[in-house]
């Protein structure tokens, strides 16, 4: 017997993580700059680090937590789905961030034998959960090319003719690798689809407060969705790993399989990262929102870096952190630009072939200054002038 047949297949035919891919890559070029990892640059509101601070010492901070997360925690983000989410009837879990979130749902939902359906191009990680929990089955529906909004079309005759009916839909929104947002009438049309086929609808809103130009984010509740968010991205936690998933108090079983799944992998999220988690919630989305907003200067760095692509060569940028460009038709293979470009140009981000569409990138515009950014721009620039013009120079 050969090493790899000593493996899980379920691991050997799960995805190599792109992110591992590209740290390897910036590692390796020197004074790289990273447009790639999905990232904020700020860090957690500082009264509320500063409370942290302080319980180090207390015994609590070192025991096991409650498997669903501490309860003064659960209460606080049942209210604020109350308020900011329009969701009244839904019970919470807390996580090890988002993609455990996703993990635990697939685990409680989801059997080796059936079909899940996503629509490309979709989150690599949330693809890989899927394949590493034994799911196959991954059924890849399109995106209309102009708006990059799931095929609903596509969708329907997908549920109705697939037998069996696939068991979940799974969706960003705002998109992670897009940036694109699904308009809630669109949602409302997948949602009532998946409702009447029988199958659960999976939303992910961790970038709920990431909208810019006046778009508002809306979430939908029902006996079929379940909701996923994340402090990741929006309070600056992203090493703190603290997520959440709201499902239907009124699915009887759910909440008893997810915490199998929850006792059994990290017991509970970090009790010191939820009391921080808790102290953000305290200090408001208006803090957030504060954070956000600045973030449209370096989405317009970006996105004047992508213009030698040509006008129709990129999409999103109506949310998330996330700019989504087609490369010159001749360069399907985009791991071999996103080398080149970190290797020749100093700037690193992310192949689009990791979220099924080869031939585009995702560029992530949160994760540096204005300052820096600008310099990364610049080199993102410099690269794709030269590219488009003279091909990849060694």
């Amino acid at each position: 017997m050969g090493s790899s047949g000593m493996l899980a297949k379920r691991a050997l035919l799960t995805n190599t993580p792109v992110m591992v891919q590209i740290q390897e890559l910036i590692r390796g070029a020197k004074d790289a700059m990273s447009l790639a990892q999905g990232v904020v640059y700020w860090k957690p509101p500082k009264q509320a680090l500063e409370r942290v601070k302080e319980l180090v010492w207390e015994p609590s901070i070192s025991r096991y937590g409650a498997d669903e997360g501490l309860p003064e925690l659960r209460q606080a983000l049942i209210e604020k789905l109350h308020q900011e989410n329009k969701l009244f009837k839904s019970s919470v879990m807390v996580t090890a961030g988002a993609n455990q979130a996703f993990v635990n749902i697939v685990l409680a939902l989801c059997d080796v034998e059936d079909s899940v359906v996503m629509f490309a191009p979709y989150y690599f990680n949330s693809y890989m959960a899927f394949q590493m929990t034994g799911v196959t089955n991954i059924l890849v529906g399109p995106c209309n090319q102009k708006t990059l909004h799931p095929d609903a079309d596509w969708l329907e005759k997908t549920l109705l003719e697939t037998k069996p009916t696939p068991k979940l839909v799974s969706v960003v929104n705002p998109g992670n690798p897009s940036g694109t947002y699904i308009p809630e009438p669109l949602l409302k049309r997948i949602s009532d689809l998946c409702r009447d086929a029988g199958c659960w609808l999976v939303v992910d809103n961790t970038y709920e407060y990431f909208m810019y130009d006046g778009l508002k984010h809306s979430c939908l509740e029902g006996n079929h969705i379940v909701n996923i968010f994340s402090f990741s991205k929006a309070y600056g936690m992203m090493g703190w790993r603290v997520g959440y998933i709201a499902y239907p108090s009124d699915v009887e079983g759910i909440g008893a399989q997810l915490l199998k799944i929850q006792d059994n992998v990290p017991i509970c999220a970090a009790v010191i990262s939820q009391r921080l988690a808790l102290h953000s919630l305290e200090v408001g989305p208006e803090w957030v929102t504060e954070q956000v907003k600045d973030l449209v200067k370096n989405r317009a760095l970006v996105l004047e870096a992508l213009s030698p692509l040509g006008e129709d060569a990129v999409k999103g940028g109506e949310g998330a952190i996330y700019l989504w460009a087609k490369l010159p038709d001749n360069y399907l293979d985009d791991f071999e630009v996103v080398r080149w470009l970190a290797k020749r140009h100093g700037v690193v981000v992310i192949p689009g072939s990791a979220s099924g569409c080869p031939g585009y990138v995702r560029i992530s515009y949160g994760g540096l200054i204005e300052d820096e950014c600008r310099i990364a721009a610049g080199r993102l620039r410099r690269g794709l002038e030269e590219l488009v013009r003279d091909g990849m120079v060694q």
